[in-house]
């Protein structure tokens, strides 16, 4: 509830009752103000700040009834306290009832009655002012907070969106930049990774699609694992094959490194399962291609369906060199080989001929990795 005086609008046509009115009021901490006339109560309530209306009954020009009708008709003056004063009986104060006054007070004045009606509609008004501040603030709080829950819906189901299709780091990346420009089409060296499972097509075809699922979950669930640990950022699945990249969107410095070390965790880990596999009859193999080179990157697709993906003729390679390899090996092109400076352990195969390349390529098959410490040396 505020401090500021309570203000009176007092309303009679004889100047001496509204000194008298005033006398009483303005001592006891009251701000009084005046009109001697219905009209011009009228015309001085909307911007009066008044908290309470006393109104004589019987005036010249619009009396005190049709003041207060008046009154309980404009719109935000509906609970504005009205104290009627009345010169006569039960009848007035009837009508005054009916017109829709809150309180009586009767001439000659009684100070005390006065002041107890006045104060009491007050303190009732200030009650109410404080109630409908509260809601006004509370409906601003509603708004801002729809507003709010609105933004971060929005901003939710535009994550989701983008999870859905596009990989985690891209996710992250968009989200931290507020845009989406990291997005757009771009050229950068990155290092590719391709895999997929040996005698996958015969055993789908033999199999129920149950079981063919069974062994995907499986396998999937711990490819995804690998690639979330070695922040890899996954293009696509197409069933069995999945390709993943690395130093794009995210730069990576030691992208062949990750890459390949990926790779051996891969082919262990998918081996425990192909052991599981070959004990329920399924003869399921893995491997691995790895390449380095330039690709353009970006967002391709349509309109709420788009992938983040890498096109160039770094990607086949790595593809074509994970055809070529045997279960169970990780074929690497000679730049992996050479930029993973010692850590990548494994000896050349020679070069190869692969489809869609017009002269051969060499490529190394990676046996495991060295410890970092043995490498480097003291």
């Amino acid at each position: 509830m505020t401090d500021d005086p309570i203000t009176v609008l007092a309303v009679d046509d004889v100047p001496q009752n509204l000194r008298l009115l005033d006398a009483v009021l303005s001592p006891r901490g009251y701000h009084v103000i005046t009109a001697s006339s219905g009209e011009e109560a009228l015309d001085l309530l909307p911007a009066s700040g008044a908290d309470l209306v006393l109104l004589d009954i019987l005036m010249p020009g619009i009396d005190g009834y049709e003041v207060c009708r008046r009154i309980r008709s404009t719109p935000g003056l509906e609970f504005l306290p009205i104290v009627m004063i009345t010169a006569s009986g039960d009848q007035e104060k009837r009508r005054a009832i009916e017109a829709g006054a809150d309180d009586f007070v009767s001439k000659p004045l009684d100070q005390g009655e006065l002041l107890a009606r006045v104060a009491s509609l007050a303190r009732i008004k200030r009650y109410h002012d404080t109630i409908e501040h509260q809601t006004a603030e509370l409906g601003e709080w509603n708004t801002r907070l729809e507003a709010r829950v609105r933004e971060q819906v929005d901003e939710l189901q535009r994550v989701n969106r983008l999870r859905r299709f596009l990989a985690p780091q891209v996710v992250d990346l968009v989200m931290d930049s507020g845009e989406e420009h990291v997005l757009e089409s771009h050229r950068r060296e990155i290092v590719v990774v391709f895999c997929d499972l040996r005698g996958f097509t015969s055993f789908a075809e033999s199999s129920e699609p149950e079981e063919v699922m069974g062994v995907l979950a499986d396998y999937h669930a711990v490819l995804g694992e690998l690639i979330h640990r070695f922040e890899g950022t996954l293009e696509r699945f197409t069933g069995d094959g999945l390709m993943v990249f690395f130093n794009d969107p995210m730069p990576c410095a030691d992208a062949p490194e990750r890459a390949v070390t990926m790779a051996v965790e891969m082919r262990d880990r998918v081996g425990d399962l192909a052991d599981g596999w070959r004990r329920r009859g399924n003869d399921l193999g893995f491997g691995i291609g790895i390449a380095q080179g330039y690709a353009t990157l970006g967002r391709i697709g349509f309109e709420g369906r788009s992938d983040y993906a890498a096109i160039g003729s770094v990607t086949n390679l790595a593809a074509r060199l994970c055809a070529a390899a045997e279960a169970g090996q990780i074929l690497v092109a000679q730049r992996v080989f050479s930029a993973t400076d010692g850590l990548a352990e494994g000896e050349m195969v020679g070069d190869l001929e692969l489809k869609g390349f017009s002269r051969p390529m060499r490529a190394f098959a990676v046996s495991g990795v060295r410890m970092r410490e043995a490498r480097t040396g003291p």
